[in-house]
């Protein structure tokens, strides 16, 4: 018997090798719930569908509310201007406290005013629920739902507090900065209760102007302000302000009865990514910072996985990988040994892999299993003969073993890695390291291996190893280890 029937023969004989209930996902440890998918498929398009009765409504409001409301709102901005030139004269360009002295009580009422005047001019109702915490109480007020552009009329109904802003609202009129971490804060909640929605302003949908235009054609629009109970961090939240957040967010978001999601602005650029490269705009939707942060990517590694998905997935119905697509992209036919790796990146056994589960897939999965180690490792489990090339013959054989497919065919795959007739090591490794989702693939019959050599008497372990083409458990578990970390 030649070493590579030998080979064969080897994985043959490991119990469950090319047999069991390959569909089944594999049981999940607690840290994995946190990279299902979130439960808003898509927070940045947001479709206001207007029926035609009342389109017309909108049209006979408008030609009376608009031009007046504009004007109202014009004069309104015209008059808060050197109220709020006087507020800032003077001051740095980035403020680390609140504006206080002279300058607040002269500029305070009146901005004040102003503020409410302007949200009343363009037809606002505003309820106010629970009870404003004074400064003392509370330093700090939190609003939530950040859904629109006209959410400023809860800083108008908390009597103009100064704001935590990014750099580019520094130049806005009635618009200031402050914070002070670890201190208790007041959750603010705003609900706009409205049969049409006027106001929610995303990525995608009405612009700026139209939503402008929209809601100034309204009779009025209701916004409810309410203040919840003041929170206080524990000590330890004081220690870590993202769990304190994290613990005033989801109140905040069991009161709105709203669901909670980590999507930000890079979740944009990947969605936009995703609609050039002709998939669903949703596939770019990953929760990008959440994930990011847990798996140590970076926005261009990200990046270049959805090229590499849409290459995958382009061609399917939906811009989701199903076992098919999976098979093909990897040249290899469908066997349970694949099923298993694609049940391994199916993390909520659906069915298919969306391009989440595929990036979580190939950094939590393949890219530890991928080092350098394996890497050679795997070429010297392949290289049977020991002369430094893998063979076609070789190859075949030993991917037969690993897959349980007796008959497979891989001369299109071995024609992706040679460059001849034969493969060297530095072509080995450059298509391992950029197909990084070969790397479950190439260490599993080191895998059934190991199982084997372990499952033998003592007396036979030590030579079987030896014979295995060099290849030790000892040196195979560290490489292996990935599969615990996940």
């Amino acid at each position: 018997m030649n070493r590579c029937a030998e080979a064969a023969a080897v994985a043959a004989t490991v119990p469950g090798a090319g047999v069991g209930d390959a569909g089944l996902r594999p049981p999940m440890v607690p840290r994995q719930a946190s990279f299902f998918p979130p439960p808003v498929p898509n927070p940045f398009v947001q479709q206001t569908r207007i029926s035609a009765a009342r389109r017309l409504q909108i049209i006979l409001l408008g030609i009376i509310l608009l031009p007046v409301r504009a004007v109202l709102v014009a004069l309104i901005l015209l008059l808060a201007w050197p109220f709020a030139a006087i507020t800032t004269a003077c001051c740095p360009e980035k403020l680390t406290h609140p504006i206080s002295g002279w300058r607040r009580k002269i500029t305070h009422p009146a901005l004040k005013f102003l503020g409410r005047a302007m949200f009343f001019s363009m037809g606002f109702m505003v309820t106010v629920k629970g009870k404003m915490a004074s400064p003392v109480e509370a330093p700090i007020f939190v609003v939530a739902p950040h859904s629109t552009f006209f959410d400023g009329i809860a800083c108008v109904v908390a009597g103009l507090p100064s704001l935590v802003s990014r750099n580019e609202n520094a130049q806005t009129p009635l618009v200031g900065r402050a914070f002070i971490p670890g201190v208790p804060v007041q959750p603010i909640l705003l609900r706009y209760p409205n049969k049409l929605d006027t106001v929610t302003w995303t990525w995608q949908g009405y612009t700026f102007l139209q939503l402008c235009v929209l809601t100034f054609c309204q009779l009025f629009t209701r916004v409810e302000v309410e203040f919840m109970p003041v929170q206080v961090p524990s000590d330890e939240e004081k220690n870590d302000p993202v769990l304190f957040a994290s613990r005033v967010r989801n109140l905040m978001a069991e009161a709105l009865a709203i669901p909670v999601t980590d999507h930000t602005y890079e979740d944009c650029r990947l969605m936009i990514s995703a609609g050039q490269l002709t998939l669903p705009m949703e596939a770019g939707l990953v929760e990008f910072t959440k994930i990011s942060r847990k798996l140590k990517l970076d926005w261009d590694g990200i990046r270049k996985h959805l090229d590499e998905y849409a290459s995958i997935a382009s061609s399917s119905k939906g811009g989701r990988i199903g076992i098919e697509e999976f098979a093909e992209y990897l040249k290899l036919p469908v066997s349970d040994v694949l099923r298993q790796l694609f049940a391994l990146f199916d993390r909520n056994n659906d069915g298919s892999i969306d391009f989440r589960e595929y990036v979580i897939g190939l950094a939590v999965l393949c890219n530890p299993a991928n080092t350098e180690e394996i890497i050679q490792v795997a070429f010297k489990l392949f290289d049977v003969d020991e002369d430094g090339y893998i063979t076609e013959e070789e190859f075949c054989t030993i991917l037969q073993a690993s897959l349980g497919v007796p008959n497979l065919e891989v001369s299109g795959l071995f024609r992706e890695i040679a460059q001849g007739d034969s493969v060297s090591y530095e072509e080995f490794k450059s298509f391992a390291l950029k197909h990084p989702e070969y790397a479950k693939i190439f260490t599993t019959y080191l895998d059934l291996q190991t199982s084997h050599v372990f499952s033998l008497p003592d007396e036979v372990q030590t030579a079987r190893s030896v014979a295995s083409n060099k290849v030790s458990p000892e040196n195979h578990e560290e490489g292996t280890s990935d599969k615990k970390a996940d």
